[in-house]
């Protein structure tokens, strides 16, 4: 007869405490540990004295920290391994909350999320963790919890806007005939007011419907009126509300998702269709050191450039100061940002777009690039390599969606007639003619001597490895490419979530 071990499910056996049954070092260890010394007044504050009581906050932000570390997004998974995972169960002392009240707590801290996770922050730097000395900033795309083909693109319905202005007009004029008053009806003055090219508003087109009531009161038997009248309000007065509300929805963005308004189409390198297509998505911006997240923002904007100065300001609100030096791709490289670097005394040590290409040798000794002209500055113009001067002929300003004023200047060659090098040096029969920016080009200089130098040449190779290596492990190793809520306050959470769950089992690999 074989023989075989003892199998006696009803047998009592010990040890009877979960505890026993993890190792010393394990990651929900750590996790435990990390939100034991967190201050979690704010997340206290969001509860009420009285009624029924409520789960522990401290027990339901562990369990959300160490699900997301787990790659367990889903409330409903949760609450399944909060059953039959001995790690969860062991970090929620017992307790077996449902998949709602996960969810509802979840939603619920999108007004702590950014307390708790950089209470996280301070607790790395008062370890040593980092000390706020390289910030590497970076972002990338993660897709919306939206619909692929709900899309709304501001260029349309501004088309759209127009022709039912076009179309607005021409009834109104149509009814100044039927009724025979000029402009009592039609807002001929209010448009003046506004300009020629202003869209017509809903309150406008209101009091037309009001005046149409008004004329059809004093003659209601008026087939031709009561014809406009409804046409104004089945049609015209709803198309002009829509096109309105989607006006407020885009807040100076090209687009945005019915499913997700806070969600902008832009291209994303996971393009499985190889086609290029557009989908809605967050721009997510983090910045590292020793490859823990210190700081993070979301924002709609499908390019970097615009997102380094809130991403600071943002940063410096949360913790007092910024790092000493800033790191950034040629994403980053703009006036605006070299000037609001070098206001805040920051070490810059961020590319411009050009970095790389002004390099190579055949562009660096290329005499007819606006870049190589030799420029006397007593004078303020430019020589060609014919000995003509480029005489300065004015400049304009630009301003910035944000703000920034910045000018550029055109220089224009005095007589490029017979000039032997006029094939390769312009494209026109015109005399040749720049435009400079000298101040970006000041402060493209001071960014490219402090990127060739030991130490830029040092942080530029450190920054491929500190932030790719962080978006590696929460797009790749926890497979999180899309999120799972809608809005731009709950994508704040999970980001925030994912944010502090990295930065805790970072901890842990590093002991």
């Amino acid at each position: 007869m074989p023989t075989f071990k003892d199998y006696t499910m009803a047998q009592l056996q010990l040890p009877l405490s979960f505890e026993d049954f993890i190792p010393e070092n394990h990651l929900v260890r750590v996790v435990n540990t990390v939100v034991e010394c967190l201050d979690l007044k704010p997340l206290y504050d969001r509860y009420k004295e009285g009624g029924c009581p409520a789960y522990h906050p401290k027990m339901m932000l562990k369990v959300m920290i160490y699900s997301f570390s787990q790659k367990t997004y889903s409330s409903r998974q949760i609450a399944k391994s909060l059953r039959e995972n001995i790690n969860f169960m062991w970090i929620a002392g017992g307790n077996k909350p449902d998949f709602r009240t996960i969810n509802r707590f979840r939603l619920d801290m999108k007004d702590v999320i950014e307390d708790v996770f950089y209470e996280v922050v301070k607790l790395l730097i008062e370890k040593k963790y980092i000390k706020l000395q390289n910030y590497f900033l970076d972002g990338t795309k993660i897709e919306a919890n939206a619909n692929k083909y709900t899309f709304v693109w501001n260029k349309a319905v501004g088309n759209y806007d127009r022709k039912l202005d076009e179309k607005i007009k021409n009834h109104l004029r149509e009814i100044d005939r039927i009724v025979a008053e000029e402009n009592e009806i039609y807002l001929e003055d209010d448009l003046e007011e506004t300009g020629v090219n202003s869209r017509i508003t809903t309150g406008q087109v209101e009091g037309v419907v009001k005046s149409i009531d008004k004329k059809l009161a004093k003659n209601p038997m008026d087939k031709k009126l009561k014809k406009k009248a409804k046409e104004f309000k089945k049609d015209i007065l709803p198309r002009k509300q829509k096109y309105e509300e989607a006006f407020a929805i885009f807040e100076g963005r090209n687009s945005y998702s019915k499913t997700d308004h806070d969600a902008t189409f832009m291209r994303m390198k996971e393009d499985a269709m190889l086609n290029g297509q557009l989908k809605p998505g967050y721009n997510v911006q983090i910045g590292t050191e020793n490859r823990y997240i210190v700081g993070f923002t979301i924002h709609p904007n499908p390019t970097d450039t615009k997102t380094m100065i809130p991403h600071l300001k943002h940063l410096e609100k949360r913790l007092g100061r910024l790092p000493e030096n800033i790191v950034a791709d040629a994403g980053y490289g703009s006036e605006e940002n070299y000037e609001y670097l070098e206001e805040k005394n920051l070490g810059s040590y961020v590319k411009y777009n050009k970095f790389h290409w002004e390099k190579k040798k055949k562009n660096r000794e290329n005499p007819y690039l606006t870049d190589n002209l030799p420029y006397i500055a007593e004078t303020d113009r430019f020589v060609c390599r014919n000995g003509k001067q480029l005489l300065h002929i004015g400049n304009r300003k630009y301003v910035t969606e944000a703000g920034y004023e910045t000018r550029r200047d055109y220089y224009r060659c005095e007589d490029c007639t017979g000039c032997p090098y006029a094939t390769e040096c312009k494209n026109t029969d015109k005399n040749r003619t720049i435009m400079v920016s000298h101040r970006l080009n000041e402060l493209k200089r001071k960014a490219n001597a402090n990127l060739c130098s030991k130490r830029g040449h040092k942080l530029r190779s450190q920054r491929v490895v500190e932030v790719e290596q962080v978006f590696g492990r929460i797009k790749g190793c926890w497979s999180f490419r899309r999120f799972h809520l809608r809005g731009a306050d709950k994508v704040k959470i999970e980001w925030g979530l994912l944010a502090i769950a990295h930065n805790i089992a970072k901890m842990a690999l590093e002991g």
